[in-house]
């Protein structure tokens, strides 16, 4: 009989990238049984840019792709998840309570699987509370995608930070393992608490299975920018200087893949409108044909004195440039320095805070210096080949599961 592995999210959408296309859809591969609990915002289920699906996935409860969906009112968990900041005495009484741990006990899986601070919370719930109704052990996984709350970000007041993170600690106690997303998010863990389990799992994709190196035997030079905009991650404005910059000197093109979410737009400015292009949000499976044409991707973290999740950061897009042999340009961000110094796979602006004319040299210089940046390139895809490629990230999420299911996780130690 096949173990049941039951995932509960609090806020991603349901078709996450790395929740659902890699960690849910592997092991479903591998012969787990997978549900995944997830939330409706205003009755809809969301797309990766919080576009309701306002014609599909009604029902409560569904297959798709072989993978159970149960889903519930994202609005109506939000009081009883609240109360992870209150008293450890009350977690029972006022917090337990709410759908997403009610409906994760009703599975009666053998492995719980959370991917946020609030969902930890009520995968707290589900544990407690399978053992006391049912006499029942079951495994807990915190995916720490990020960490939550950032330690220094001032979007929290100081007490407000502390008590999560005493509240996170707490619960800590009870995850059997913790899977997070680059080395040094690990190493945060394991400084707080050096008895803790710690796997990291790249925020990686498959391999591209039709990549063609990129000769760079043109004069043209195509940017490339992949996810959201928005203040801390992409500028938008720095997206206008730098093609302003650069279209004036060589012939540049921007390509934004993904860029605005749903209800919202942004005005590009007319001098630029030929300049800038944007794809805008793509199949997941398609990013790498969308990239065919790209020679450099860009990576920009705002305010990284202020955030270890940012300066800490190992992104989606990062891997998606890479995979696809695109090497990348980014500010100085501890993580994603570390790597490309490492693996010659890119440049890094030597500024935490880089300017848009910070980027715009990079790209100048690397444009007049083709054969550097088909090394780079070269350096990036075989990086992914040999050690970062989802097929390798996989087998470390089996050899996980495997060691959960046989209570053995003895080579995390």
């Amino acid at each position: 009989m096949s173990k049941k592995i039951c995932m509960l999210v609090a806020d991603h959408p349901f078709m996450d990238s790395r929740i659902y296309k890699k960690e849910a859809k592997s092991l479903q591969k591998k012969g787990y049984k997978v549900t995944l609990i997830v939330p409706r915002k205003n009755g809809y289920l969301f797309d990766i840019d919080g576009k309701p699906f306002t014609g599909q996935y009604l029902n409560k409860t569904f297959k798709h792709e072989g993978i159970k969906i149960v889903t519930y009112n994202w609005e109506d968990s939000r009081v009883p998840l609240s109360k992870v900041t209150g008293s450890v005495k009350a977690w029972e009484k006022e917090g337990f309570n709410n759908p997403l741990t009610q409906l994760a006990i009703k599975e009666d899986a053998d492995i719980y699987h959370v991917h946020e601070y609030l969902s930890l919370f009520a995968g707290i719930g589900v544990k407690r509370m399978m053992k006391k109704v049912k006499g029942k052990d079951v495994k807990l996984v915190y995916d720490s995608h990020e960490l939550t709350p950032d330690p220094i970000d001032t979007r929290y007041s100081e007490p407000a930070r502390k008590n999560l993170l005493e509240k996170l600690f707490i619960m800590l106690k009870e995850v059997d393992c913790i899977i997070t997303i680059s080395d040094s998010i690990k190493s945060w863990y394991l400084t707080q608490n050096p008895g803790l389990l710690v796997e990291v799992i790249y925020n990686s994709p498959p391999l591209t299975p039709d990549y063609t190196p990129k000769e760079y035997n043109t004069d043209s030079l195509i940017v490339c920018y992949e996810g959201n905009i928005d203040n801390k991650r992409g500028s938008q404005e720095k997206i206008f200087e730098i093609s302003e910059i650069c279209s004036k000197q060589i012939d540049f093109q921007f390509k934004v893949i993904g860029g605005i979410r749903f209800g919202e737009s942004i005005e590009i400015p007319d001098h630029l409108s030929s300049v800038i292009t944007m794809t805008g949000w793509v199949d997941y499976y398609s990013i790498s044909k969308h990239m065919a044409d790209v020679d450099i991707g860009w990576i920009d973290y705002a305010d990284i004195g202020q955030s270890l999740n940012r300066t800490y950061a190992l992104p989606n897009k990062f891997f998606s440039f890479l995979n696809n042999g695109v090497p990348v340009v980014v500010n100085k961000c501890h993580e994603m320095e570390s790597f490309i110094r490492n693996h010659h796979c890119g440049l890094v602006v030597d500024h935490p805070e880089a300017t848009a004319q910070d980027y715009a040299e990079a790209f100048l210089y690397l444009h007049k210096n083709k054969e550097k940046l088909k090394e780079m390139s070269r350096n990036a895809r075989k990086a992914m080949e040999e050690t970062y490629s989802w097929e390798k990230m996989e087998k470390r999420l089996y050899r996980l599961y495997d060691g959960l299911m046989k209570n053995n996780l003895g080579y995390l130690k």
